[in-house]
C-alpha cells in the first residue's frame, strides 16, 4: 500500500508540475459519430506554447478500461513528437529534444472509443438518439484529449461528421455544413475566443430551431426537440430580454451568438459559452424557468469569459450567476421580490452551515461536491452584502470593472477584492476574510429592553458561533407609537455588546435587519 501511495503521489505531482509548463493555444477536433455504435472516431490537432524548458508534457485523456469504455490512442504525430506513453487518464507526450520557453508545438492525436462520460450518448425522452457533451467540471477528457483545467483556456473548433438526419450545435459560429455521400453530413463550428474545456461542447440531435431575433446584433436562437417545439420556443423566448438587461448591466455580450438548447445534460442547466444546454424537462410551456435562463446567461460573462483560476474559487462563477440573476429579477419584479429571494436563500444557508464547517473558498474534492449552498446562495449573499455596504452605484462599478479586467482571463477571490478596494477606496480585507475564508455565519441572540427612567432602549447583541467573531453593520428598525420610525445602524464587532438609543416612549416594534441586508441567524427577544 505504501508503494502504491508513493506511485500515486508521483503521478499526481508529475501531472501538476508538467501541466504548468505548457499552455494550449488551439484545439481542432474532428469527430465522426454514427447510429450503428457508440464508438466515436476522433482526430485532435493541438497547438501548445511552452512555458518552461520541457522534453515531455502530459495531456488529459481517459483511456480504455477493461470494460471497453474510454479512448484508445491509435497514433500521435507531429514534427516535434518522438513518442507517447499511456496512463489511466492521461498521455505523456515525449518530444524529440528539449524545447525552450516560447516555442510552439503542433501535434495530432488519432483515437477512438466509447466515452465513459463527458459525451453523453443516449436517447431523449421521446426515444430519439442524441449526443450531448457535458464536460463540467473536468469530464471533457473522457472524450477529447485536452488540458482539462479551468485555468488553461484555448480557442477551438469542432468538425463533426454524423448521420444526415442530425443537426449539430456548438460554441462559436458555424462555418460549414456539407452533405456527404452515404447520407452523412459534416458540420464545422469555430470559436476564436479562448475558453476552458468545461464549456467546450457539441450537441447532436434532431432539433427544431427558431431564430428569435437579435440583441445588439447578437443572434439569439432556440434549439428544442421537435415534439415539444411550441412549448420550448415559448419557454426559451425570454432569453432575449435577459440578454439585453445583462449586456447593459455588465458589459457587451462577448460572443457572436446565443443558442439555448434543450439537451441531456445531467445538470439543470450548463453554461457552455454561446450554446447553453438545459435539461430536457426544462421545457414545460409554462414559463417556469426564467431564473434558470438568467442564471446560465449570466455565466456567459462570469464563469465562461471571466473564469475562476481554480475550482476552489467556484463562487466567482456560481455566486455571481446566482446574485446577478436576483438583480435581473429585481429589475423586473421589484425590490420586495429581491428581499423575498434573499430571505429564502438565507434560510437555505442557515440549514447548510449546521451540517458543514467548510468556508466558501474550498479545495474540496471531488469537484461535484462544490455544487453546494456555499458557492451558490452564500456566494450570492456575499455580493448582496457588498452591495448593501458600499451602495448600488459603487457595487455596479465593481462588477463592471472586475469583468472588464478579467474577461478572457482567469481570476481568483484576491483579484476581485483588489478591484473592489480600488473602486470603493475602502479596505475590505475583513469583509472578504470573514465571509469567504471563514466557515459559518453570525449566530446571534438579540435582546432589547425599554428603560422607563432613562427613556431609552438597550439592545444587547451576543454572537454565539464557535468560529470567531464577525464584524458587520446591523440595521435595527425602531417604531414608537406616536413618533416617526427610526432606522439605526450599529457596527457589531464583539462577542457581546450593548447599544442604547433614546426614545420618547416604549417602542411598539423593534425589528432587526428590516431590509434584508445581513446574512445571519438570530432571534430577537424583549426583556420585560
Amino acid at each position: 500500500m505504501r508503494l502504491s501511495f508513493i506511485l500515486l503521489f508521483f503521478f499526481i505531482a508529475f501531472g501538476c508540475i508538467a501541466q504548468s509548463k505548457i499552455d494550449v493555444i488551439h484545439y481542432k477536433f474532428e469527430l465522426e459519430l454514427s447510429d450503428q455504435s457508440d464508438t466515436i472516431y476522433g482526430k485532435a490537432e493541438i497547438k501548445v506554447k511552452l512555458l518552461q524548458p520541457v522534453s515531455f508534457f502530459p495531456l488529459d485523456l481517459v483511456l480504455q478500461n477493461s470494460k471497453g469504455k474510454g479512448m484508445k490512442v491509435d497514433n500521435i504525430s507531429g514534427p516535434d513528437v518522438s513518442n507517447f506513453e499511456n496512463y489511466s487518464d492521461s498521455l505523456r507526450i515525449v518530444l524529440g529534444t528539449t524545447r525552450i520557453p516560447g516555442d510552439t508545438i503542433t501535434f495530432t492525436v488519432n483515437y477512438h472509443g466509447i466515452p465513459n462520460d463527458g459525451l453523453v450518448i443516449s436517447k431523449n425522452k421521446y426515444g430519439h438518439r442524441t449526443f450531448f457533451a457535458d464536460n463540467w467540471p473536468d469530464r471533457a477528457h473522457n472524450w477529447i484529449p485536452c488540458i482539462d483545467d479551468p485555468a488553461d483556456k484555448a480557442s477551438f473548433e469542432f468538425i463533426v461528421t454524423a448521420p444526415g438526419h442530425y443537426q449539430v450545435i456548438s460554441n462559436g459560429i458555424q462555418t460549414e455544413e456539407t452533405n456527404l455521400p452515404g447520407n452523412k453530413k459534416l458540420t464545422h463550428w469555430a470559436e476564436e475566443i479562448p475558453l476552458p474545456t468545461k464549456v467546450m461542447v457539441i450537441g447532436v440531435a434532431e432539433f427544431a430551431v427558431l431564430h428569435e431575433g437579435f440583441v445588439n446584433c447578437v443572434p439569439v436562437s432556440s434549439w428544442v426537440f421537435p415534439e415539444n417545439k411550441s412549448e420550448g420556443f415559448k419557454d426559451y423566448a425570454r432569453a432575449k430580454d435577459i440578454l439585453a438587461f445583462l449586456s447593459d448591466y455588465i458589459g457587451p455580450y462577448p460572443y457572436k451568438k446565443l443558442a439555448n438548447v434543450q439537451s441531456k445534460t445531467i445538470f439543470g442547466g450548463m453554461e457552455n459559452a454561446s450554446a447553453i444546454f438545459y435539461f430536457e424537462n426544462s421545457v414545460t410551456g409554462k414559463d417556469l424557468d426564467e431564473s434558470l435562463l438568467a442564471h446560465e446567461i449570466v455565466h456567459q460573462w462570469f464563469g465562461d469569459m471571466a473564469t475562476e483560476k481554480s475550482f476552489a474559487h467556484l463562487w466567482l462563477s456560481e455566486g455571481f450567476a446566482t446574485y446577478l440573476t436576483h438583480i435581473y429579477m429585481e429589475s423586473k419584479y421589484g425590490t420586495d421580490s429581491l428581499n423575498r429571494i434573499m430571505q429564502n436563500d438565507r434560510e437555505e444557508i442557515i440549514d447548510f452551515v449546521k451540517k458543514s464547517d467548510k468556508p466558501v473558498i474550498d479545495s474540496i474534492s471531488p469537484f461535484m461536491q462544490l455544487l453546494n449552498v456555499n458557492n451558490y446562495q452564500k456566494g450570492g449573499w456575499v455580493l448582496h452584502m457588498l452591495r448593501r455596504q458600499l451602495g448600488d452605484s459603487v457595487f455596479h462599478r465593481i462588477i463592471r470593472t472586475y469583468y472588464d479586467a478579467y474577461k478572457g482571463r482567469n481570476a481568483d477571490t484576491k483579484d476581485l477584492q483588489t478591484i473592489a478596494e480600488n473602486v470603493s477606496g475602502k479596505n475590505l480585507n475583513t469583509f472578504f476574510r470573514q465571509w469567504l475564508y471563514t466557515p459559518g455565519i453570525p449566530q446571534m441572540n438579540i435582546t432589547w429592553k425599554y428603560n422607563t427612567k432613562e427613556k431609552n432602549i438597550a439592545i444587547t447583541i451576543n454572537q454565539l458561533q464557535k468560529k470567531g467573531v464577525f464584524r458587520f453593520p446591523l440595521d435595527i428598525f425602531i417604531q414608537e407609537k406616536l413618533s416617526t420610525p427610526k432606522l439605526m445602524t450599529w457596527m457589531v464587532s464583539k462577542n457581546s455588546e450593548t447599544f442604547t438609543f433614546p426614545v420618547k416612549s416604549k417602542p411598539v416594534k423593534v425589528k432587526v435587519d428590516p431590509y434584508t441586508s445581513l446574512l445571519f441567524e438570530g432571534t430577537v427577544t424583549e426583556i420585560k
